[in-house]
């Protein structure tokens, strides 16, 4: 990663055109070459990047060349030039005035752990599988399917199959893929007929009402709750 401090304008031409006055900002050059200039105040995001593939490329203008004699421009330092290398889109950097230029080598990160995401959710559900209905029983997680796996099927206390799809936060779209799933399982005359819970630890209003349109149930997960009541004792999986 090399960080760099400086006094810098910007140029981005390509399938749209943007200009980034001089200021002072940050540049963020990554070792796929990607480059990322961020400011002091407003979003997280940066104000302009180019990401990889790409190539950069570092020119440091020919004083002799550069500087009229009655002009009252400061020749800059350097200017890093940054090309996609599949389109035409090109972000070009003038630094005015480098104040720091540093790099260092972070190593291999291992990623954001979250917790509360939809596989400790289908792990406690899974565990704790009666959630859906008293005398529920669990087949099994990631339930292969042709066009993906359920997160869990289980049969009902009738002995009748249920798929469960589960959300962080439920929306239209994943009541739209619990649809698929069920529409598919239940052309096989083994499982039909397969019931659809939708689970989410919230789901819209708008989800809600399309679920109970297709016959499905809506379940809010407590994660607090269920992670509260995870079974500590010896399991073979």
């Amino acid at each position: 990663m090399r960080i760099i401090v400086a006094d810098c304008s910007a140029e981005y031409s390509g399938r749209l055109n943007a200009t980034l006055p001089p200021a002072k900002r940050v540049l963020l050059i990554k070792a796929d070459s990607s480059l990322l200039i961020f400011s002091e105040l407003g979003s997280y995001k940066p104000l302009n990047w180019m990401t990889a593939p790409c190539t950069i490329k570092e020119i440091v203008p020919d004083t002799q060349d550069a500087q009229e004699p009655d002009s009252e421009q400061e020749t800059p330092e350097k200017v890093l030039r940054v090309t996609a290398d599949k389109g035409s889109d090109v972000l070009e950097v003038t630094l005015q005035h480098v104040y720091s230029d540093q790099s260092y080598d972070l190593g291999e990160d291992p990623g954001l752990i979250k917790d509360g995401v939809e596989d400790h959710l289908q792990r406690y559900l899974a565990e704790q599988i009666e959630r859906i209905g008293k005398g529920a029983k669990l087949v099994r997680r990631e339930y292969p399917t042709a066009i993906g796996p359920v997160d869990i099927m289980a049969v009902n206390a009738e002995g009748e199959h249920v798929a469960v799809e589960i959300k962080r936060h439920g929306g239209i779209d994943g009541v739209e893929q619990l649809t698929r799933y069920c529409e598919l399982l239940n052309r096989d005359p083994l499982l039909a007929p397969v019931h659809g819970i939708f689970a989410a630890q919230t789901i819209t209003p708008q989800a809600q009402v399309l679920a109970k349109d297709r016959g499905f149930t809506c379940l809010i997960l407590d994660y607090d709750d269920m992670k509260g009541t995870e079974d500590d004792s010896l399991r073979l999986f």
